[in-house]
């Protein structure tokens, strides 16, 4: 079922901005307008927004996302598994960054 771009936003509960940011990109387009000319977007439109949602909280750009959609699935897997190892890294960065600031508040 279609929804209008208000339906759509209320459900994946994101903005409206950020679904025309989308479109701005060309990551996205709305599948058609109903007979009062608000957009529409269907099923498909909506499982995209959501794998662009997903990477970016992969930390990927508009730009990259862009990229990866397009890519094959061998491609995608490697930019995943630096994407990982990057992820990783940054967690243990944070854990010490947290340890240092239990530490901190221990001396205080």
């Amino acid at each position: 079922m279609k929804q209008t771009l208000r339906q759509m936003c209320a459900e994946l509960k994101i903005s409206r901005r950020t679904v025309q940011g989308y479109e701005k990109a060309g990551l996205v387009a709305p599948s058609g307008k109903n007979k009062y000319g608000y957009l529409l977007y269907g099923e498909t439109e909506q499982e995209r927004i959501r794998l662009i949602r997903f990477y970016q909280k992969m930390e990927f750009r508009l730009r990259e996302i862009k990229e990866l959609m397009d890519a094959d699935d061998q491609v995608k897997k490697e930019v995943f598994q630096v994407k990982i190892l990057e992820l990783e890294e940054k967690q243990m960065d944070l854990q010490e960054l947290i340890q240092q600031a239990r530490e901190y508040i221990a001396a205080l």
